[in-house]
């Protein structure tokens, strides 16, 4: 059965994830990325170009799917950060789509302090909230 994801994470660190190809989730830790399994859908909100700070974006950054490879803990990063990872193949034509197009829509912004749950981190998605934000990122 698939599933859908919806992880939160910085634009600038997002762009990196996409360039190699790779996820994370929660700072690098290995139980949300296990979570995931080959074929789930992935989605990126990136609330601020930088973690903590930088410019507001408060966008969908990225998009793809959960690639048949095993979860795997990343070489030292310096400063003995040893991140979890899982292959992602990424939709190279996505383009960054702000929640405030979607809100109106989206299962995810239906209750009040729908903020809150993005604390988390990694959230599932439903069916419906992941092809409408493709449908928007790339014209699904």
């Amino acid at each position: 059965m698939t599933r859908y994801w919806l992880a939160v994470v910085s634009r600038d660190h997002v762009q990196r994830g996409v360039q190699q190809g790779i996820a994370q989730a929660n700072h690098g830790k290995r139980a949300p990325v296990e979570r995931m399994s080959p074929g789930d859908g992935l989605v990126y909100y990136s609330p601020r170009t930088g973690m903590s700070e930088g410019e507001p974006v408060r966008a969908f950054t990225a998009l793809g799917n959960i690639d048949d490879v095993p979860v795997w803990q990343a070489e030292d990063q310096g400063g003995c950060f040893r991140p979890w990872r899982r292959q992602v193949s990424y939709d190279k034509t996505a383009r960054q789509t702000p929640i405030a197009e979607l809100q109106s829509e989206l299962d995810l912004t239906s209750k009040p302090n729908w903020g809150i749950v993005l604390r988390r981190g990694l959230v599932e998605l439903t069916a419906h909230d992941f092809d409408l934000i493709a449908r928007a990122m790339v014209g699904r």
